[in-house]
């Protein structure tokens, strides 16, 4: 099996790499072979298969063509601009999540002589947009608030009509908040959510840019990674035509998020938090969705972390070797 992955030096594409490498196999077969691509180098763990790697901008025209001219069997497609950067940034927005997108999707129509690859295209619950329900189900219609939102929305509606037409087995998974994430602070809005627990336990300061009330969904880097390999072998029959599916996940508010920390690491850890209300990210959180039925995705076998401690405990397995700094 030939699988690529775009985004694969992002947090949850190098994750899922390093799964892969463990495992020698997705489902039942074997990997061979495995594509990395990036706009900086993707780190290469070692394996007993085969790595390629690649360096570009895949929205700019030719790169998608030359990611498929081998004509992998699975395609996980993670790229993508986060969300406070495609707010910030509407040209590089566009021209990555929705225009790289569907090139990516052109480049595989374009193979053609029966090419019909598994894709797994990472979504996002940004695709909702409130007014919300008490908890958004499966059946929630998209009012994105947000650029980041629509870009994604948009991409969803082309999965559906591209697997329809038969052109590649399309899987789209909405992905919650993934908390905590390692390194350092990016330019996504959610930043915070993983800030506020890494620094910490760190034993370094962090600035809490939302009010304490603040609810959100989350699952853990492990979560995802649990998420994508099991959309890549998930029997698309069972799917039908809803290609797009909302990840099961926890729902916890910023002050169960610090409550969390302190029965983990104490009281000295949560006074690291500063707080400091950000106008432009409250507006951009207030609109993000906060509760929901994920029931359809957990009927099809998905599965997520049971509590928001457990979340925590394997940030500190998985990046810290089980020891915290405060």
């Amino acid at each position: 099996m030939h699988i690529l992955v775009t985004g694969a030096a992002g947090m949850v594409g190098r994750k899922f790499v390093e799964r892969l490498a463990r495992d020698g196999h997705l489902g039942e077969r074997a990997v061979t072979k495995m594509t990395l691509h990036d706009v900086v180098l993707p780190p290469t763990p070692p394996a007993a298969f085969v790595y390629a790697t690649s360096v570009s901008d895949f929205a700019a025209p030719g790169e998608a063509e030359k990611l498929t001219a081998e004509r992998p069997d699975v395609i996980v497609h993670l790229a993508a601009i986060v969300s406070g950067e495609a707010e910030a940034d509407f040209e590089k927005g566009y021209h990555v999540n929705r225009d790289g997108t569907q090139a990516l999707f052109e480049a595989i129509r374009a193979i053609g002589d029966g090419y019909c690859p598994r894709l797994v295209f990472s979504s996002s619950i940004a695709v909702f947009g409130a007014p919300f329900p008490e908890a958004i189900g499966d059946d929630f219609f998209h009012t994105p608030l947000t650029s980041y939102g629509t870009q994604k929305a948009i991409c969803e509606l082309l999965l559906s009509d591209y697997t329809r037409r038969g052109i590649f087995d399309g899987v789209g998974i909405r992905l919650p908040t993934i908390c905590v994430r390692p390194g350092k602070p990016n330019k996504a809005a959610s930043g915070f959510f993983s800030n506020i627990i890494r620094e910490p336990l760190a034993g370094q300061e962090t600035v809490l840019p939302v009010d304490t009330s603040v609810r959100h969904w989350f699952a853990s880097p492990r979560a995802a990674v649990g998420f994508i390999l099991h959309a890549a072998t998930l029997d698309g029959a069972r799917l039908g035509p809803r290609r797009n599916l909302t990840m099961p996940g926890i729902d916890a508010t910023v002050g169960g998020e610090i409550d969390a920390l302190k029965k983990i690491a104490g009281e000295k850890a949560a006074k690291l938090i500063r707080h400091e209300i950000d106008p432009t990210i409250a507006k951009i959180v207030d609109g993000w969705p906060r509760t929901f039925d994920a029931r359809r995705a957990a009927e099809l076998g998905f599965t997520a972390d049971p509590d928001f401690e457990s979340i925590v405990h394997a940030h500190i397995e998985d990046e810290l070797a089980g020891k915290i700094a405060v």
